[in-house]
């Protein structure tokens, strides 16, 4: 086995790790909203951490994936192409930002990259809901809790990743 198999092989394990922890944050906590028939979860928080110490590329990955993933579990069907797409861009860009700080977690680039990640989250939401539902103001409806979702999960990502920036594993940049 040559080293680029083993390289790929491991980053394709550490995606899929990420991927379903992603899912599992997005089923563990969920609290529904009736008013958009959808919930707010934790799963944005792992996001931030897959997008920010692993990079563009995996974050995007994880979170379309494993946000689209616990919208086919939890019975949201409807939803899973809007978020494999709204999650995917989100991931995308914290992890852009992340890495033009050298994946600083709390750098000023990588907090700039959390705010527009959430900002496009709920963005995209709008867009999603007001077609899925047909109506833009019910879309507006999505908005605060999309807002409280978001910034929540960067509140939950900002301890996690104080301390996991504090680990030799990222001080030393052996991240895959």
């Amino acid at each position: 086995m040559n080293d680029n198999t083993l390289s790929t092989t491991k980053e394709l394990t550490l995606v899929g790790l990420l991927t379903a922890l992603v899912a599992v944050a997005t089923m563990m906590i969920t609290v529904p909203v009736p008013a958009t028939e959808g919930f707010i979860h934790v799963g944005d928080a792992v996001i931030f951490f897959a997008a920010v110490f692993f990079g563009r590329k995996k974050g995007a990955l994880a979170a379309g994936i494993g946000s689209g993933l616990a919208d086919l579990l939890l019975g949201y069907t409807v939803w899973i192409l809007p978020t494999l797409i709204v999650k995917s861009i989100m991931g995308y860009i914290v992890g852009s930002f992340a890495e033009k700080s050298d994946h600083r977690p709390l750098s000023l680039m990588t907090v700039i990259g959390l705010v527009l990640g959430v900002l496009w989250m709920v963005g995209g939401y709008l867009v999603a809901g007001s077609i899925i539902k047909g109506s833009f103001a019910v879309g507006l409806t999505g908005v605060p809790w999309d807002m409280v979702q978001g910034f929540g999960g960067i509140a939950l990502y900002i301890p996690v990743a104080v301390a996991m920036g504090k680990t030799r594993f990222f001080q030393q940049g052996k991240m895959v």
